[in-house]
C-alpha cells in the first residue's frame, strides 16, 4: 500500500470513529445541552423534549463510555446526579459549530424554513 492509500485508509477510520460516537438522532443534541452548562437528567429531559427517559439513559451511558461525558453522583437526599462534558468533549465545538452551520443552510435550501 503505497503512502496516498494508508493516509485514506487513515481517515476513513477516524472518520468511522468519530460516527460511531455522534451516531444517532439524540447524541448530539444531548451534547449541545450540555455545552450550556452541566445538567442533571430531568434537565436535559426537558431540553430534548421528544427523547424518552430509556433512550436518554442509554445514550447518556454511550457518551460516557466514549469519554464525552461526567457523570457525578452527589451525597445528598435524594442523591443527585450530573452531567457534564469532558475536555474531550468540549473539543468537539467546532464540529458542533459547523454541523449546526450545515443544519440551517440545509433547512434553508431544501426544507424551505
Amino acid at each position: 500500500m503505497n503512502q496516498k492509500d494508508q493516509v485514506c485508509q487513515q481517515k476513513l477510520m477516524a472518520s468511522r470513529d468519530a460516527l460511531e460516537v455522534i451516531q444517532g438522532k439524540w447524541r448530539i443534541p444531548i451534547i449541545i445541552a450540555l455545552t450550556h452548562g452541566n445538567k442533571r437528567f430531568g434537565d436535559i429531559q426537558r431540553d430534548i423534549i421528544d427523547i424518552s427517559p430509556k433512550m436518554l439513559s442509554q445514550e447518556l451511558k454511550a457518551l460516557e463510555t466514549n469519554k464525552i461525558i461526567t457523570r457525578t453522583l452527589f451525597d445528598s437526599m435524594p442523591v443527585t446526579v450530573e452531567y457534564a462534558l469532558t475536555p474531550l468533549g468540549h473539543s468537539m465545538k467546532n464540529l458542533l459549530d459547523e454541523v449546526l452551520n450545515w443544519g440551517i443552510h440545509f433547512r434553508n435550501e431544501v426544507i424551505g424554513k
